[in-house]
């Protein structure tokens, strides 16, 4: 692989694949990063909420029985981003980019710990390289990853932050987008504080002490893995124009 082509991995959060339109528009930024000469890895969350709403039904089949075991817990809520996948990959495909949607097993995401709980042990990035080599955009689960038994076990909420940055580590590291419901990382919570102010740059140090302090737009795991692996990120709202360049923050070399 050409040392002068550029790796990307984006991140979808939830909110910027909520509908059918959403997913087109983060197909159409994908397919614009890919016709810039990147070769991008998309990592997705379970669209909208989905997530709660699988919380909610294993909660009522319960019905103050015994709980449902855990391991088929992790299994119905990894159901949430293996759809956001599968439809990025779809769409994606009718743009003419080709792209295949991998599960975190499948993308070499190899998880330690108990189901609901694991860590990202590794990336085995083999098989990701292998696609990017062929011109395909993998779209990959995140908040999930395989264990030593081949188990699938969940990372937690924002674990796929999580995912996006340590994929990004083991393919360089490479930069790191994530894309969410605001248009930056505010010095407070601007749904909350009219005079909230956006934070154009951030070390990473700053970004981890923000996100330790209760900020929600990059999880606490994800921000410390990115300072650990030195990830450059930039954190960008989904309605930003694809060629946009310049919006949103900055974090670390984040280009």
């Amino acid at each position: 692989m050409s040392a002068r082509v550029e790796i990307l991995v984006v991140k979808f959060g939830g909110t910027s694949l909520g509908t059918p339109a959403r997913i087109r528009r983060a197909a159409r930024r994908v397919a614009a990063l890919v016709a810039s000469g990147r070769r991008v890895v998309a990592v997705v969350s379970a669209m909208g909420h989905t997530t709660d709403h699988i919380l909610e039904t294993l909660g009522a089949l319960e019905a103050g029985r015994t709980a449902a075991p855990a391991r088929e817990v992790d299994r119905a809520l990894a159901t949430g981003e293996d759809l956001s996948a599968a439809l990025l990959a779809a769409a994606l495909n009718t743009l003419g980019v080709p792209a295949r949607s991998l599960r975190g097993g499948e993308a070499g995401v190899r998880a330690d710990g108990a189901f609901g709980a694991a860590r990202v042990a590794r990336v085995d990035a083999r098989r990701l390289r292998a696609l990017l080599a062929r011109g395909v955009v993998p779209v990959v689960s995140g908040f999930q990853g395989e264990r030593s038994d081949r188990e699938v076990a969940t990372l937690g909420r924002g674990g796929s932050d999580t995912s996006a940055v340590a994929i990004a580590a083991a393919l360089g590291p490479a930069p790191c987008h994530i894309v969410t419901d605001v248009d930056a990382v505010y010095d407070r919570d601007p749904r909350r504080h009219a005079d909230a102010r956006p934070l154009p740059r951030l070390s990473h140090g700053e970004l981890l002490d923000l996100a330790r302090s209760g900020a929600q737009v990059v999880a606490a795991d994800a921000a410390r893995l990115a300072a650990e692996q030195g990830v450059p990120l930039r954190v960008l709202g989904y309605d930003a124009a694809p060629n946009d360049e310049r919006s949103g923050t900055f974090v670390g070399g984040a280009r």
